[in-house]
């Protein structure tokens, strides 16, 4: 079946899964396939250690934002979401636009390497030079940390309550 205009666009035609698409009820398994291709376990096992130990930086950030660009048109990453498929369109004129990933990801190879682990250093200056080292703005460089520290919060919450429930719904291995 295919899935756009080029070869590398063709996928195995699986009725039920087209029929999951046109409904708008997703198709996980396409996406997990699609993610499986990109994503190597070992380093998957490494990140998720830092992030348990709070040690994400923005190198592992950007690293997320490539393979998310390797798997595909980000359209139809999201239309594979149950409950997206249909509200994809929407997102789509909203706004869902890869050329920020490539700018987020033009702005993290502009830092130092103690930045890119230490963000919190980023003040007014380093910001600028980051800026004109990326052929960005500076509040382009203050939206990209912006977004960061709001996934890093996200995410220390996230294991906090995540391990809590875990306990809570009587898995014995916890």
């Amino acid at each position: 079946m295919g899935v756009g205009e080029k070869l590398d666009e063709l996928e195995t035609f699986h009725p039920s899964r087209m029929a999951s698409r046109i409904l708008g009820m997703g198709d996980v398994l396409s996406l997990i396939e699609k993610a499986s291709a990109v994503v190597d376990e070992k380093k998957a096992r490494e990140l998720e250690k830092k992030i348990r130990k709070s040690q994400f930086t923005l190198d592992d950030f950007r690293d997320q934002m490539i393979k998310i660009q390797q798997m595909g048109p980000l359209e139809d990453i999201l239309g594979m979401i149950p409950g997206l498929g249909g509200k994809v369109r929407d997102l789509g004129q909203a706004g869902v636009d890869e050329g920020e990933i490539r700018k987020n990801v033009a702005i993290i190879g502009s830092m130092t390497k103690k930045e890119r682990e230490n963000h919190r250093m980023i003040d007014g200056s380093r910001r600028k030079r980051i800026a004109a080292g990326s052929g960005t703005t500076p509040q382009d460089v203050n939206r990209l940390l912006k977004n960061f520290q709001a996934m890093e919060s996200m995410m220390k919450k996230l294991t906090k309550k995540g391990m809590k429930s875990l306990k809570r719904g009587g898995f014995p291995f916890m």
